[in-house]
């Protein structure tokens, strides 16, 4: 099935609307109807809440009954398209699978399906198996492995280090394993059941490990990948990767699967603005890949890894531009992210600025618009993360109450705000730039950028229909100019406050 080339919207289920899809839904069909062709629903599986907001799994195929059921999916599928995480390397150490083996050991039914040190470094001696551990691409601050007491229920009890890359509670499944292809295929089938059209794939490039290598998208990583999207595909859906990585990295991955993200835009549309230089984003749309999806905001903070350098491979920015980045992030948000990023909260990512994008441009309406306009214009198909639709700014006192960074950028919008958030001029405003990337016909067609006088263009053609954006970086000007049926109409960004 081909995914409508239009905008589409990242939420999770219970966190915009009353608390479950269905209200999601109503939320779709009243005050926000007819805006996006597609909806990411974060994860829905049992728990939604656990320690890593529904990315550690103890039931991948149920949906969490506090949200809905199925059904409930497969009706928000009936007027959009459907994309939800496929969560590839770890399942939650509470499900009943681990219990299994917590009590068995080595005599569970489920013992392969997860990944041990010994799978990886066996016959390898402790000094040879630290030398090969600090190769390996650290996702996140914590151990690789995490000691566990199995067999409690048997003669030979032991303790067992496990894969756990992200965190001590998402134990790393072995895929390559009969039970670990087995269980995948389990989603996919409920995924497929449900009118389910996109897949994410997440953190799939930590799916495959070699001793003597960094364990990141290896070639066998790639093959992985791509024998998991022919799976998809034959059962009428396709793969989305999701790899935060070298932007080399990203045009490879692109080279060989449907689709990736452009993780590079966000950071890039923010240097842009705040230097007034677009020479560095103008030559990323020059290469970028074409089967994309662009995000400004996701659930996640904004990532830096994915425009800087890669060992002796320079970035799409230097580090000096990085640092400048990060910095007048958090002096638009008044210190906010500071609080929210890095040791200053518990934070699992590495290389991540917690802050909503429209804090990261200190709350100016005319920048955020003219950044949604970059994005629309941009190679891909957009998402717009729901909290960055709404304009939202950090939630303070959620990070107080939990601690946890990235829910800065994670509130609870119910649907009386979201009726109240969507009068905002800015809000408005970025309807009508949703509506415009969705009915132009031109982007189905071909590309062009230039950037010249300190003048940046994005232009779309298909059929004699047109589409283009001018922003003028001399005197902070954007306008976009479209050509459809025949008839000429200009837009100037800033009107849309007016």
């Amino acid at each position: 099935m081909s995914i409508r080339n239009g905008v589409q919207l990242i939420t999770y289920a219970d966190r915009l609307g009353d608390g479950n899809i269905e209200s999601l839904t109503s939320l779709l069909q009243g005050p926000l109807n007819g805006l996006f062709t597609g909806v990411h629903v974060l994860p829905f599986y049992y728990p939604y809440d656990g320690e890593d907001a529904g990315f550690d799994p103890i039931d991948h195929t149920s949906v969490d009954e506090r949200l809905g059921d199925w059904d409930n999916i497969k009706k928000l599928g009936e007027s959009v398209d459907i994309m939800a995480d496929l969560i590839v390397n770890h399942m939650s150490g509470q499900s009943e699978a681990f219990k299994d083996v917590l009590k068995k050991g080595r005599e569970s039914d489920y013992w392969p399906l997860f990944l041990t040190k010994e799978d990886v470094f066996k016959g390898s001696d402790q000094a040879l198996i630290d030398e090969q551990i600090a190769k390996v691409f650290r996702p996140r601050p914590t151990p690789f492995f995490s000691d566990y007491e199995v067999g409690a229920e048997t003669d030979s009890p032991e303790t067992v280090p496990f894969w756990t890359t992200f965190t001590s509670n998402q134990i790393d499944i072995d895929v390559e394993s009969q039970l670990g292809k087995d269980y995948l295929s389990s989603i996919l089938q409920s995924f497929t059941e449900s009118n389910v059209d996109l897949i994410r794939l997440d953190a799939a490039g930590y799916a495959i490990k070699r001793i003597g290598t960094n364990c990141f998208m290896l070639e066998e990583t790639f093959e992985f990948i791509e024998e998991l999207s022919t799976r998809a595909r034959s059962m009428g859906m396709q793969c989305l990767v999701e790899i935060h990585s070298h932007y080399q990295t990203q045009i490879d991955i692109a080279a060989r699967c449907d689709s990736v993200y452009d993780f590079a835009l966000p950071p890039l549309v923010l240097h842009t603005l705040f230097t007034k230089d677009a020479s560095a984003l103008a030559h990323w749309l020059s290469i970028s890949p074409r089967n994309c999806f662009t995000v400004l905001d996701t659930h996640d903070g904004i990532g830096i890894v994915d425009v800087g350098a890669s060992g002796d491979k320079p970035g799409l920015l230097n580090a000096e531009a990085i640092n400048a980045l990060v910095e007048q992030i958090h002096v638009n948000s008044n210190g906010e992210s500071k609080k929210a990023t890095g040791a200053a909260a518990n934070n699992v990512d590495l290389y991540q600025v917690n802050c909503t994008y429209y804090d990261a441009l200190g709350k100016d309406d005319f920048a955020y618009l003219v950044a949604r306009a970059i994005q629309f214009f941009s190679p891909g198909i957009p998402q717009v993360y729901y909290g960055g639709l709404l304009a939202a700014q950090n939630d303070m006192e959620l990070l107080a109450r939990t601690n946890v960074g990235r829910d800065i950028n994670r509130p609870y919008l119910t649907s009386a705000m979201v009726e109240e958030a969507v009068q905002k001029p800015v809000v408005k405003g970025l309807m009508q730039l949703i509506n415009l990337r969705n009915e132009s016909q031109a982007f189905n067609g071909v590309f062009d950028v230039s950037y010249s006088n300190n003048t940046l263009v994005l232009t779309w053609n298909k059929d004699g229909d047109m589409a283009s954006l001018t922003v003028d970086f001399n005197n902070m000007s954007a306008t976009v100019n479209t050509v459809a049926n025949g008839e000429e109409s200009t837009l100037s960004v800033g009107s849309l406050l007016a």
